[in-house]
């Protein structure tokens, strides 16, 4: 995982750094190094604080959101506030955290903030032939059948790919609720 961390602090570098001693983890002080080292490595998490020397956070977000939306980005401050954290979500962050961090909840959210970077980079695949066999270490990217109620999933798709809604998939576990999730995001 390629991990970019925006923090005036040291402190808070040092300690995400040491947290993800196996990952590609980038750190900046500063807003205007972070966007850089966005455009330039485009990594899979963005974890900026709010307060940074140069600009806000939001701001620093902003940009980034409008390089490349895909990427999560995760939103930190010490001095948090209900609409400060509102207007983070509303405009599309990953996740809104407090400090002082806690490891014990912000590297899981990390990690399935990379989680999905991963998915929104692999896009599922609908084979246009029934017949075609499908590798088992790529089975699970893959919609497949033509029975009457995969026709319908694939018709539902297509009714909201488009659409600017949030759309709940429910299921059992290990029936491609991700995969349905990734073929949302691909086609919208």
């Amino acid at each position: 995982m390629r991990l970019l961390v925006i923090d005036d602090e040291p402190l808070i570098l040092e300690t995400i750094e040491a947290a993800f001693p196996d990952d590609l983890v980038t750190t900046c002080e500063s807003a205007a190094a972070g966007i850089q080292a966005f455009l330039h490595g485009r990594p899979d998490v963005v974890l900026c604080d709010i307060r940074l020397p140069d600009m806000s956070g939001m701001e620093a977000f902003e940009e980034m959101h409008r390089i490349d939306e895909k990427i999560p980005i995760l939103l930190m401050t010490g001095q948090g506030t209900a609409g400060t954290a509102i207007e983070a979500m509303q405009r599309g962050a990953f996740e809104y955290v407090l400090k002082p961090l806690d490891p014990e909840t912000l590297i899981p959210l990390i990690e399935s903030a990379a989680e999905t970077s991963r998915m929104t980079r692999v896009s599922a695949i609908v084979p246009d032939d029934p017949s075609i066999e499908i590798s088992p270490e790529l089975s699970s990217d893959f919609l497949i059948g033509n029975c009457p109620a995969m026709q319908e999933v694939y018709r539902s798709i297509g009714r909201v790919a488009h659409q600017n809604v949030t759309v709940l998939i429910l299921g059992e576990s290990g029936t491609g609720k991700e995969v349905i999730a990734r073929a949302l995001f691909q086609y919208g």
